[in-house]
């Protein structure tokens, strides 16, 4: 049997954020963004964690060894995280925190007041991260779509980068940006701080080599929400049986290989669970074999990718956000 490893404070030296993930002895506990902050490479995710088990769930990962926690405003559940955190008796500065712009607070008069939203609820003075969630801007008013701020993108991020100068924000980036929206976003010549984090749905169903490497060329570490799957695709995910073989051969379970492969690609992986054994099983990584690695990676790429979150269409844009 192959040893686990647990999330611990300490980490594995790399020459950069994402340089020999394959050959080193063990998978990175954290990455060094260009920042120099230092990110923990598995976290709980909350997402659809809804209210009144949220807590328990964060409880439960910060006494297993859990310093990682990704949230956002629009999961309506950050007052709950925020008590946990409080709670925990861990410190603030020893906890990763993210959070993210909604679409509705793109003008960038309404950046501040999002951020300052978010550090009352989660009861600190600073994000470690700040996220566009989306790269559309809705009308406050109604949530329809912007067409104006969401051509335009620059002028939001020219807010988040104030956050970063006020010392409310450490580090700043994306969510759910594809290569040429991101590439539109750095190539602005006014720009001063790049983003250093793209959130995407990252999983077997829906790896994106392309994109990886794409945002690895530009120093952009890609963070992997829906880890396992997306809706209704966890159990697939799981009961695959390259997936139930590396599973048996290595001993551990099928979901340590899909949060493994993850780290091993190069990317923080985000998954959720409100279950306090699935959330410490979850934090336990292995590096798995590089036979067994290239073989997982090409079960992935080998079928059309398949995507399950996309809300062009609930939002009302006359295209696909991710094309």
């Amino acid at each position: 049997m192959l040893a686990l490893i647990y999330f611990t404070a300490s980490s594995v030296s790399f020459p950069s954020i994402f340089g020999c993930h394959r050959h080193a002895a063990e998978l990175p506990s954290h990455f060094t963004l260009p920042s120099g902050s230092r990110i923990p490479s598995v976290a709980l995710g909350v997402w659809k964690a809804s209210r009144g088990e949220v807590g328990q769930a964060v409880q439960a990962a910060l006494d297993v060894g859990y310093r990682h926690i990704d949230d956002a405003r629009v999961y309506n559940n950050e007052e709950e995280v925020g008590a946990a955190l409080l709670g925990s008796g861990v410190k603030r500065e020893d906890v990763w925190l993210t959070s993210k712009l909604p679409g509705t607070y793109h003008d960038p008069q309404d950046v501040e007041k999002s951020v300052d939203e978010s550090l009352a609820a989660l009861n600190t003075t600073y994000l470690d991260l700040f996220l566009i969630h989306f790269p559309v801007a809705l009308f406050p008013e109604n949530g329809t779509y912007n067409e104006a701020l969401t051509e335009n993108m620059f002028p939001t991020w020219q807010a988040m980068e104030q956050m970063v100068v006020k010392g409310k924000v450490r580090n700043i980036g994306i969510s759910n940006f594809n290569i040429w929206r991101t590439q539109k976003l750095l190539s602005h010549p006014n720009i001063t701080i790049a983003p250093v984090i793209n959130q995407v749905e990252l999983n077997f169903f829906n790896p994106q080599p392309g994109f990886l490497a794409w945002m690895k060329e530009h120093n952009i570490l890609v963070e992997a929400y829906s880890p396992l799957g997306g809706e209704g695709q966890v159990g697939k995910t799981l009961g695959l049986p390259i997936v139930q073989d590396i599973a048996t051969h290595l001993d551990i379970t099928p979901a340590q290989v899909i949060i493994s492969w993850h780290v091993q690609r190069g990317t923080v992986v985000l998954p959720k669970s409100v279950t306090p054994s699935r959330i410490e099983e979850n934090l336990k990584i292995t590096r798995l074999p590089d036979a067994l690695f290239e073989k997982l990676e090409a079960a992935a790429v080998g079928h059309k990718p398949e995507r399950t979150l996309n809300p062009s269409q609930r939002w009302g844009l006359p295209y696909d956000i991710f094309d």
